[in-house]
This record gives C-alpha cells, structure tokens and sequence, in this order.
C-alpha cells in the first residue's frame, strides 16, 4: 500500500491519520501522513495481560522509524479484540436478567436450535446468565402497545436485592413487546437506578428494539456482559492518548464496517464485537475497488482464525445473526465466516493416532515455537518453516526472528508418533489446514449461491498469503490478488472507514398503497434518529441514508431484508416494492409468489457519514522478468525444489515471474505454488493466475 495520497492536504504543518487493528497475536499499524501521501506500516506483539499497552509501543516505534508525531494525529481508528474474546473466554460480568414473570426460561429455550443437528453428542452453551439470576417481574404489555399489567415495583426491589446479594454487577432488563412501546422497560430501569446505584443496567429495548424476545435479550445481554471490561479499556485508552500528547478523539470500527465514537463504545459494546473482522473486509473492499475487481472472496488469517467473506460489486456484504463465540449476534453485520485455524493453530495427533489443526492457537504468549519465545507445540507457522516456505528473513517488521530448529524439533515430535518424516508430517499439516479452510468456503459459498470461479481470492492477515494460494487452488480459482501491504489491511479498514449508524423499528404493517403513509412515517423517524446520531459523531458533511425493509410472505416464520429506494416511499410506489421483494426471494430461494400477500416487519435505515477520500499513486507497468534475490530449497508435498526467493520491495509494476515461489515482506511472506503465473500491477498488488 506504498503511494497513497489524501485529497485534503494541510499546508503548514504534518497531518497523521492512523488506523489500528489488535488482534489475537499481533496489533497492526497503518498510519498515513496526508501531506506527503507517506504510509508506514508496523506490528506489534500483543500484551494479552495488559491489553493496550502494546498500543503505545507501536507509537513509539512509529516515532522512532518513521518520524510520527502524536501531537500531529488528526485521525485515530482502531479495533479490538477485548469484547469478543471477553465472551469466548467467559470472563465477563455478573449479570441478572429482568423479564416477564413466567418467561424466565427464555434465554435456555432460546430457537430450541441444536449447534450440530446430527451430532449425537452436541450440547447446547450454558448461557451467559444463569437460571438463578433471572427474575420474573409481574408485568405485561400486549402486542397492540396497550398495558395489561403494571410493573409491580415492590417485586423489582426485592429481585434488585437479590440480584446484588447474589453478586450480580449489571441488570439487563427486557420485557415483552417492548420493541411496541418501551415505556415498562424504562420505568423499571429508572427504579433500579435509583435502589442500587452501583449497579449498571441496560434495557432490551434501548440497545437494539427489534421483535422476538430471545433475540432482543440475547443481544442486550451480550452488551451488558462485556460492559465493564470494554468500558475500562477505552478509558484507560483514552487517557493513555491524552499523556501522549494525541489531540485526535478516539474512534472505534464496528461491527457493521462503520465507525463511532469512543464514547458512544463504552455504551454501545455490543456494536464492536466484530470490529476486527469487520475493518478486514471493509479494507478488502476499498483495495478491491481501486484495483477495479469486482468479485472477492476475502482471506483473513490471523494467529487464532481463519476469516472468509464475500466482496461483491466492490461492496461488503451485511446480514445478522453472527456468531460471537457460541451466541448469534442479532444486529447488522459485516458478513464474516470464521474457522479456528490460523498461524498459530496448534497441531497434535488424537488417542486414535490422527493428526488434527487447532482449534487450539498458541497466540502470541507463548506463539509457534519456532518465535523462540518459549513455544512446546507444533504449529502451521512451524509446519510453514519445516518445509521451507518460511523463516528466510525477519518477520514483524524485524521483531521476530525464525528459529528453524525449533520448528523441525516439535514437529518431529509428531512426525515420531506418527511414524512419518518430518517434511512430510509438515505437509499433512498444512494440507488438514487448508482442507478445513475449504470447507467451510463451500459452505459459505452454498449460503451465497455464488461460483468461486467467478471471484478472485485476496489474502491478508500475517498468514493469509503463506495458505490462500494454496487454497484458492482447491478451490478452483483462478486468480489471486496480494495487496501490497497483506499484514495491515484489517488496519487500513479503520483508516478508510465512513461513520455507520444501523436504526431499526419494528411494524407490522401488509404492504399495500394504503400502508404506505405508515411506513414512510417510520422511516422519517429513522432519518432524524440518523441525522442526530451523525451529528453526536461531529460529523458535518453530507448524510447518505440507506433504506431497507424486513419482508415476508404473509404466513411465513422469517423475512428477508429487501433495499428500497426513497423515491417509492415518496411516489408511493407500493408495486416497486413488491417487485423488489419478489426479485429478492426468487434470488435467495429460487420461487418468488407474484400472487402472494407481502408482510413488512421492520424498517432498516442505515445513516453513513463519509469518511476521509483516500486513492492509490498509479504506476505505469514495464513487463520485465523479475530477478530472484537467491534460490531456496522448499518441500512441496512431491519432494524438495529449489525454488525462486523474491524481496517484494524489489519487485516493480510489470515484474514477472512463475511458482513455485517465495516473496518475502516485512509483514508477511507469500507461498506461491508450482503452475502460478505472478505480476505486479500498476497499485504494487501482487496477482497470480492458475491455467485452465
């Protein structure tokens, strides 16, 4: 990503825009300093017990190698791991849940839905609020918005006591048809805020007021579950910023591929669980647009995981019902389908002498052995160094030095009670890992109803260029596109971001001429709830609001999310809307019903905010054979080559050469296999070709 330029220069003084993505393993650095059109780049090891510190480490040494002042950053994005692998690893708050007596079993019967459906053995999560911290509450709201029962305070006060006494740190409060009128919800609220004052709580309603009880309370849940934690993290990060001398407010990616305040985050924890992810793909869109692809499936792998997800039209794809660890996440999503395998997926064979890949990940405490770092067990990074597709320089931008002896040691421990040669027990590791990233990619692409022939796969993350062309092969792709900088895209994400508020209201309304006045009222609504949002942000440019409508047949259990455009609402186009339903259901199931009733559910509006208008120095292509810096010999799976090592900074627009291959960079290194055809293009994006 070397030669980015920024439409909006400063004249009199430097202007730092800085994007940072902490993963599992390592926090990337993407800063850019608009005037010069400079970006530099960093990673960082992550401090899982201190998370953040490693943050002003990275600032320090952007100072140092690149001449970054903090006190001139006029932009600062980044995204966390902290909520997520808060849920994953069950370290959250206490919390008690408020609800209608006589529904305190909603959250264990959640979809009556089992995780695997033909497994024998699959067992359902314990939930993340136990049955003894539900409180029923003598109230009701029927589903027209009208009160059938008051909340019985005397009742509330006396569950808020025993809440407390039980050690519960928040209250999550959610009731049914609050998503109709929320007004039961925030009376008992205001009372508990007043009887315990120590204690935090959130309403269903006020963190995402969509129907369906068990979706409503799990997402309020989530959000009062990482409450402490991700709230302690950003102020501890805001105030890290401000000894710095950083004038720039904290911003936060989201969820949805959106930014918002720091502020905003320690309210709204829920909307960053997928932050990290997220910013991947957004980054991913923003390079598949300059470089004019139309067609992506993205690669994220990371120390812990492997991320997949669709870029169609230039454009990240959204939906709901994400998966944060073992629960669904119910509000609008960058679509991201996730597999633990990643670098540092530790390998290990079973009592029945079977070789298996993660999901168990060696991180960045102690990391892969071959880190040096005090690592006992073999990893993809080892199995990578073993057969010579890795530790030919230093990686992490000169932090890690590959210790190959390490790596042949601990997986010759395998390849012992295997009974295999090393090299070989190596290769099986890598080809388990790039058969379980297969996997799940078909299915993906199942959900999707798309080819893979037709997209371009672009790998990212430390350790997306060492496996996607090895995986795109399987997958019969046929093109591969590297960015320049593949290690940092997920912080580039955060640099190029818009502002991004999701707003939803739920009617039930049939889709008619006479309907209409309703919903376009909803949806006035909608609009100056974005409006006022983007103004809390301090944004001051143009607004772009996006409309959508939850639809469904009448008599059906789900709906599907249709785009509308707002001169229908205005013209009162009721057929327009219809079609698009149809032309939607025909898409996703195959059989739309022209005759049939239509059902709107909830109305959708997306509120963006642009965000800073980034592009790509072109250069122009002079074809010319690329020159290998030395030759190298590398394990295949057929046996020992001697392949072709190339420096990436070495390599120009034009240059030209063939797998098998090695690239090596400061933030990742490239295996590229035998029969790939490799070029760089005019943005420095590193693309391979397979023949027919």
């Amino acid at each position: 990503m070397d030669g980015v330029i920024t439409a909006d220069k400063a004249q009199n003084r430097a202007d730092w825009k800085v994007g940072i993505d902490i993963g599992g393993t390592f926090i990337d650095f993407c800063a850019l300093e608009a005037n010069s059109g400079r970006l530099a780049s960093l990673k960082v090891l992550t401090t899982p017990e201190d998370p953040g510190a490693e943050l002003m480490t990275g600032l320090t040494l952007l100072a140092e190698r690149e001449g970054f002042d903090p006190a001139h950053m006029t932009r600062f994005v980044h995204g966390t791991t902290v909520g997520i692998n808060t849920i994953i690893q069950r370290k959250g708050a206490p919390l008690a849940l408020f609800t209608n007596a006589g529904f305190e079993d909603v959250i264990e019967l959640a979809r009556l839905r089992m995780p695997e459906m033909y497994s024998l053995f699959c067992s359902r999560p314990d939930p993340l609020i136990s049955r003894d911290m539900v409180f029923g509450i003598p109230v009701r709201m029927r589903a027209d918005g009208s009160e059938s029962q008051a909340p019985d305070m005397a009742v509330v006060a006396s569950a808020v006591a025993a809440a407390k006494a039980n050690g519960a740190q928040g209250i999550i409060v959610s009731f049914l048809h609050s998503w109709r009128i929320a007004a039961q919800e925030a009376a008992v609220k205001a009372t508990i805020a007043r009887l315990a004052p120590d204690l935090f709580v959130f309403s269903s309603a006020e963190v995402w007021p969509v129907i369906r009880e068990y979706e409503r309370s799990s997402t309020a849940i989530l959000n009062g579950y990482v409450h402490p934690r991700v709230s302690g993290y950003l102020t501890a990060l805001e105030e890290r910023l401000k000894d710095r001398g950083v004038p720039a407010r904290p911003m936060l990616t989201k969820s949805n591929g959106g930014l918002m305040n720091a502020a905003e985050g320690k309210r709204a924890c829920v909307n960053m669980l997928l932050s990290g992810t997220a910013s991947g793909v957004i980054g991913a869109s923003w390079l598949a647009r300059q470089a004019g692809e139309d067609k992506i499936l993205t690669l994220d792998i990371g120390g812990t995981s492997a991320d997949f997800a669709l870029i169609i039209g230039g454009e990240a794809q959204f939906g709901t019902g994400e998966l944060i660890g073992e629960f669904p996440l119910h509000i609008p999503s960058v679509s991201v389908s996730s597999i633990g395998v990643g670098g540092g997926s530790i390998a290990s064979v079973d009592a029945q002498g079977v070789l298996r890949v993660g999901p168990e990940s060696a991180g960045s405490t102690p990391g892969p052995a071959c880190y040096g770092r005090g690592g006992e067990r073999a990893t993809v990074t080892d199995a990578m160094v073993v057969c010579g597709w890795l530790g030919h320089s230093e990686m992490a931008y000169g932090q890690l030095r590959i210790d190959t002896g390490l790596a042949h040691r601990v997986v010759g421990k395998l390849a012992a009670r295997l009974d295999r040669p090393v090299e070989q027990t190596a290769q099986a590791i890598l080809d388990i890992a790039v058969s379980e990233m297969f996997v799940e990619v078909e299915k993906l692409a199942s959900r999707a109803g798309v080819d893979l022939r037709d997209f371009t796969l672009m790998p990212f993350g430390g350790g997306g260029p060492m496996l996607g062309a090895f995986l795109a092969r399987e997958l019969g792709m046929k093109r591969v596109m590297a960015p320049r900088r593949p290690g940092v895209v997920s912080a580039l994400g955060g640099l190029v971001a818009d502002l991004r508020g999701d707003f939803i209201r739920t009617i039930f309304s049939p889709l008619s001429s006479m309907s209409l006045a309703g919903i376009r009222e909803a949806f006035e609504a909608l609009a100056r709830e974005g409006r006022d949002w983007l103004a809390a942000q301090r944004h001051d440019g143009a607004a772009e609001l996006n409309l959508s409508c939850d639809m469904r047949y009448v008599g059906q259990s789900y709906e599907i999310e249709v785009v509308l455009s707002p001169e229908w609402l205005t013209d009162g186009n009721a057929v327009a809307i219809a079609q698009a339903f149809h032309l939607t259901h025909q898409q996703l199931y195959d059989f739309h019903d022209p005759d049939g009733e239509i059902e709107l559910v909830n109305v959708r509006l997306s509120a963006v905010g642009a965000g800073p208008k980034l592009s790509f120095l072109e250069t122009d292509e002079i074809r010319a054979a690329a020159v290998p810096a030395r030759r190298l010999p590398v394990y295949t799976g057929a046996g020992v080559e001697t392949v072709d090592l190339h420096d990436r900074q070495a390599l120009v627009p034009g240059s030209t050469f063939h797998g098998p291959a090695v690239v090596v960079q400061e933030d990742t290194t490239f295996a590229i296999p035998a029969g790939a055809q490799a070029r760089v293009d005019r943005h420095l994006n590193l693309l391979l070709t397979f023949p027919e």
